[in-house]
């Protein structure tokens, strides 16, 4: 069986180097990775530039496991946005050994004389992540660069989303000669020029303000209003709770009015994606305003009718129905066509549109259904006295597949 020896060799100065990770470069007859990598360890070596799977299975595979050793050379960790964990299980009949080496994160923060144990870590590095959404939640995130997505892109993205005044540091090509280390606002960052070869660690000491909480049920008055439709607060308290959003979600809010659940729901999954479908001209307005006001980047406005953009959207996790216009089962149909294990939450006024859901989810056995009814009423002053006046009943229906 061929030993294969997966090096870390740290930010890239040999100087860098476990010692472990050394020994395995001298043990390895073969080494194939980057042309910057090969070209300081690849004296008296057979080199391969080339960091494809297939092509290093077939070094793999070409190699005689009675004389040869194949190191694979990655940048920084074999544990950290590596290659190493690309080509996990796909060199068959190899023994594989894993040597660690010295992070970017781990070097940086070093560098800037800095603890990274609480830094949130978001790799944009040929990555389509939400860095400001990150940068909102923590107060400090270490993000990796990369391709299309250099430090002044990114930092003109923060600065669009109103995080310009945050703290940046930028390292450029670590631990070479050529080493640069650059520290100021995201705005002046933004008009810099800086190579594909960095990294970035941003501080926001406003990280986790009110209107970023990860607590759902925001104030009905931080929201933008107008004539469209809004779920009121406890309504949207109630109807968050039983879709049960994660982080990284693709969430549909169908019927979206003004916003205040798509907004809600894209400050609950940070990491993920909310299409807000909405074909009300001033409701859209409204959508538009409240996205800006709360910096939701991750929020995605559909205009138009909700059926016939759904296949434009990423497969759902979970969907809320605010509004169907009367289209109710040909849109679940819709829905669970893309995702049969859905989640969806469904807000009902009428009670039409009540046994229209109930008659629906009777021939979906598959499907269990739970229906809260939610009865509000605020208080109005009248002299001395407060006066309680009652709101329409709404029921909040929920619907989720039950296991087989």
């Amino acid at each position: 069986m061929l030993k294969v020896n997966v090096i870390g060799i740290g930010p890239g100065n040999p100087d860098l180097l476990t010692g472990e990770a050394r020994n395995a470069i001298a043990e390895s007859t073969i080494l194939a990775g980057d042309k910057r990598m090969v070209a300081q360890f690849g004296a008296g070596k057979k080199v391969y530039t080339t960091f494809r799977t297939n092509e290093l299975a077939g070094i793999a595979a070409q190699a005689d496991p009675g004389k040869d050793v194949l190191g694979i050379l990655v940048s920084g960790d074999v544990g950290f946005f590596s290659l190493a964990q690309t080509i996990t299980g796909k060199l068959p009949d190899c023994d594989v050994h894993r040597y660690c080496g010295i992070s970017s994160l781990v070097y940086f923060a070093a560098k800037l004389q800095m603890s990274w144990n609480d830094a949130a870590i978001v790799s944009m590095h040929g990555r389509n992540q939400h860095l400001a959404a990150a940068v909102f939640e923590h107060a400090k995130v270490f993000s990796l660069t990369g391709g299309d997505n250099l430090p002044q892109v990114l930092c003109r993205q923060l600065c669009d989303t109103g995080l310009g005044y945050v703290t940046v540091c930028v390292g450029s090509n670590l631990s070479y000669e050529n080493e640069q280390i650059v520290k100021g606002t995201a705005e002046e960052i933004a008009q810099g020029d800086f190579p594909s070869l960095s990294v970035m660690m941003i501080l926001n000491d406003k990280a986790g303000q009110p209107l970023r909480q990860g607590v759902h049920g925001l104030d009905d008055t931080l929201f933008l209003r107008g004539k469209a439709p809004m779920t009121k607060q406890e309504v949207r308290a109630i109807s968050i709770s039983k879709l049960q959003p994660r982080a990284t979600d693709v969430i549909y809010d169908i019927g979206a009015g003004t916003g205040s659940c798509s907004v809600e729901l894209a400050l609950q999954a940070p990491l993920g994606s909310v299409y807000a479908f909405e074909q009300k001209e001033e409701a859209l307005a409204l959508l538009a305003r409240n996205k800006e006001k709360f910096r939701c980047d991750n929020l995605y406005i559909v205009a138009g009718e909700a059926s016939e953009h759904l296949a434009e959207a990423p497969v759902p996790d979970c969907v809320f129905v605010g509004g169907s216009g009367g289209r109710m089962g040909g849109m679940l149909d819709d829905i669970y066509g893309r995702n049969p294990a859905c989640r969806v939450v469904i807000n009902v006024i009428a009670l039409e549109t009540l046994c229209a859901v109930v008659e629906y989810y009777k021939a979906k056995p598959g499907y269990s259904l739970d229906i809260v009814n939610v009865s509000t009423a605020y208080n109005r002053k009248l002299g001395r006295y407060n006066l309680m006046m009652a709101q329409n009943p709404i029921y909040v229906i929920t619907a989720v597949q039950t296991a087989e």
